[in-house]
């Protein structure tokens, strides 16, 4: 099969498109056949302990093969799912992905779609709800809230029936996709009201200033970085949460901005426009025609 392997430190000048042998099913695991694979901003910089490596933790597909003992899935199920970390990606024509982190595909989206959610999606599922603890009726400030992971967390925080009140350059964006109030970074304490929990996407001054804005018990939650008074954390893979977030998409409860669609042979280029600037949505590579 084809794979797209970083083979050295370097960024995308290290990606090649490469034919390796497809991979079997382990015990627990199902072959997928890739449809698309999305990408993330600074992802080759995860793989350097273990190269050469396949980048590209998200995909879409079908489910071609099943390892044994796996239950509950079957061969030419539509699935999606986020893998883990410190395994090879899924940026290739096949991958074996763990079956307990497979979930149905939303019938609502395409493939490169719903292969652009799982990430972002869970990132903000976990940042607002698990670590956060965001319930009804509260309010949270969502830093960078038209950002790759902000745009999920406005759109889920609203789900939950949140205040959201977004820090963003794209008022009307942040508006449409749920927000109840959008306001510039820059002087974002200045009349804000108390609120219960901080989502911050985007670290630095934003996060350090964050602590002022909460209530009495309020919480600061970040995925950009590490500060005073913050919880930082990494998403983590979790099927039921993404069971969810897949049922929000099909109900036509959440919007997913894709950037651009490249071949699979193409991937240096994708990774290049990743870092570039002006990008909106995920950039998603497509192995299978």
């Amino acid at each position: 099969m084809r794979a797209v392997r970083l083979l050295a430190a370097g960024g995308p000048a290290q990606i090649v498109c490469e034919e390796i042998a497809r991979p079997e099913p382990a015990d627990g695991a199902a072959l997928v056949r890739v449809h698309a694979a999305a990408l993330t901003r600074d992802e080759l910089e995860w793989h350097l302990d273990r190269l050469p490596a396949i980048p590209s933790y998200e995909l879409s597909g079908v489910i071609e093969e099943l390892g044994p003992g796996v239950d509950g899935l079957a061969v030419g199920a539509e699935v999606f799912a986020m893998t883990d970390f410190d395994r090879d990606g899924v940026a290739a024509d096949y991958a074996a992905v763990s079956a307990h982190l497979l979930a149905p595909k939303p019938g609502a989206l395409s493939h490169v779609e719903a292969a652009a959610l799982p990430l972002p999606a869970l990132t903000a599922w976990q940042g607002l709800f698990v670590h956060g603890g965001l319930a009804a009726g509260q309010r949270v400030l969502i830093h960078g809230a038209t950002g790759g992971v902000g745009q999920f967390a406005t759109q889920l925080a609203r789900e939950r029936g949140a205040h959201v009140i977004g820090t963003t350059s794209e008022g009307a964006r942040a508006r449409a996709l749920g927000a109840d109030e959008a306001i510039e970074a820059s002087n974002f304490e200045d009349g804000l009201e108390p609120v219960d929990l901080v989502f911050d996407t985007v670290g630095g001054e934003r996060l350090t200033r964050s602590p002022a804005v909460l209530r009495p018990g309020g919480r600061v939650v970040s995925v950009a970085e590490e500060a005073d008074e913050t919880f930082y954390f990494v998403v983590e893979p979790d099927h039921e949460q993404l069971v969810e977030i897949g049922r929000l998409a099909d109900a036509g409860r959440l919007k997913v901005a894709i950037g651009e669609v490249f071949a699979l042979e193409d991937a240096r280029a994708a990774f290049e426009r990743i870092a570039q600037p002006g990008k909106r949505g995920k950039v998603v590579l497509t192995p299978s025609s």
